[in-house]
């Protein structure tokens, strides 16, 4: 009976390390995606982070971005995950403070980096770039471009700019303009 046990337990050790590996190797394969998609989601998505670390300066696995849709436009936020990591939040800062300074002047090319593709609704803001505000304000762990327009045209490209952000960074945040 005690080697049994013991046979249970070194077997459930065995079973629970092994998963922790797999676990950690990538995320879970969402239903309906066969493994080669996953893969290629996977290898899209290491793709992106590395050219996002190139286009903004700081490693994209310390921060978390969230895109929000308001009745008036809406937002980028970034934020450290770590509250002591002083020098990504201070790069973060800095690359939402240019990033406000090069959207209002209708320069997009740190998403095209970030990407490897113009996002939707870009062409649209960049020829009405006179009718939308960009306005940076830092949070307590990073910063928040504030995006705000009065020209419902305007408006409907600033949410194909976000959700197309929202879907590609993963983010999980709402899809809908939120008040």
């Amino acid at each position: 009976m005690k080697n049994k046990l013991m046979l249970f337990v070194a077997s459930s050790m065995i079973f629970r390390s092994l998963s922790t590996l797999t676990t950690a190797q990538h995320q879970t394969m969402p239903p309906g995606m066969t493994h080669e998609e996953h893969l290629a989601q996977l290898r899209k998505e290491a793709e992106m982070k590395k050219r996002g670390a190139a286009a903004m300066g700081f490693d994209q696995d310390t921060v978390v971005h969230h895109f929000f849709l308001t009745s008036e436009g809406g937002a980028i936020q970034v934020e450290v995950t770590n509250p002591s990591d002083q020098a990504n939040r201070q790069m973060v800062r800095t690359h939402l403070e240019q990033i406000g300074q090069a959207f209002a002047a209708g320069n997009f090319d740190a998403p095209l980096v970030t990407h490897g593709e113009m996002p939707p609704g870009v062409a649209t803001l960049q020829s009405m770039k006179g009718k939308v505000s960009y306005t940076y304000r830092e949070t307590s762990d990073g910063g928040r471009i504030r995006i705000a327009t009065e020209d419902a045209d305007a408006r409907a490209a600033i949410y194909d700019f976000l959700r197309y952000q929202i879907t590609e960074h993963r983010t999980g945040d709402p899809l809908t303009a939120v008040k």
